[in-house]
């Protein structure tokens, strides 16, 4: 009996030309007929938007998912959505996170400016004591206006937040954290094309330091 060997998946990941030869093939391979494909996922919804959950699993077991739509369908297997909820319920709740997220995101970007900015650090800017690094490369690289850092305080007046010591503990944990967080990003699957750019890597920066900005218990952890 004939079978389909599968189509494998590397294609889907732009690769960067000089890294072609280093990057490991893929072991995953698209089978026709046991691939969770997008035909196949769309049609696992109700007109509402009930997800037919048991059906998905189990051709997620048997062939895995299309690269095309595992972001999607993380979301659910992640228990980011509920399978029972509507299309419009699913788009409610999405809202209500963006808008939390940029929330957060304020509030990160008023204790260190360069949240949001569209760079990132990859030198610790602290000390375990709340002491400012006053190294001029530290200065300029945490600058989101490539100078000193400033940040309104509450009569409306500037200081620079480079030079006092921080004693809240919450900051300082979280600043400690911020350079480790870019150390990793610029190594994040450095020979895809999508990380090339300075942008992605900005905003995958901003997503893991306001995430462990709102959850300290986690915070940040490598390797997960």
């Amino acid at each position: 009996m004939w079978r389909d060997p599968g189509t494998p998946a590397d294609s889907f990941y732009q690769v960067r030309p000089e890294c072609a030869n280093d990057v490991p093939k893929t072991k995953f391979k698209i089978k026709v007929g046991r691939t969770l494909s997008v035909r196949k996922w769309q049609a696992a919804f109700t007109p509402d938007g009930y997800l037919d959950i048991g059906r998905t699993l189990g051709r997620i077991q048997r062939g895995g998912i299309h690269p095309s739509i595992r972001g999607e369908v993380w979301e659910f297997l992640l228990g980011c959505y509920d399978p029972k909820s509507t299309f419009d319920e699913r788009e409610q709740i999405r809202q209500r996170r963006r808008a939390q997220y940029a929330v957060l995101k304020e509030e990160c970007r008023l204790v260190f400016p360069l949240v949001g900015s569209g760079r990132f650090i990859t030198a610790p800017v602290i000390t375990d004591n709340g002491e400012p690094i006053q190294d001029p490369i530290v200065l300029l690289e945490a600058s989101p206006d490539k100078g000193l850092a400033l940040l309104p305080e509450e009569n409306g007046t500037s200081h620079n937040s480079a030079t006092v010591k921080e004693v809240d503990k919450k900051i300082i944990q979280w600043k400690l954290t911020l350079h480790q967080i870019g150390l990793d990003v610029v190594r994040t699957d450095r020979t895809l094309v999508f990380y090339e750019k300075q942008e992605n890597l900005s905003k995958l920066w901003d997503i893991l330091a306001v995430y462990a900005w709102f959850d300290t218990d986690v915070g940040y952890c490598q390797g997960v």
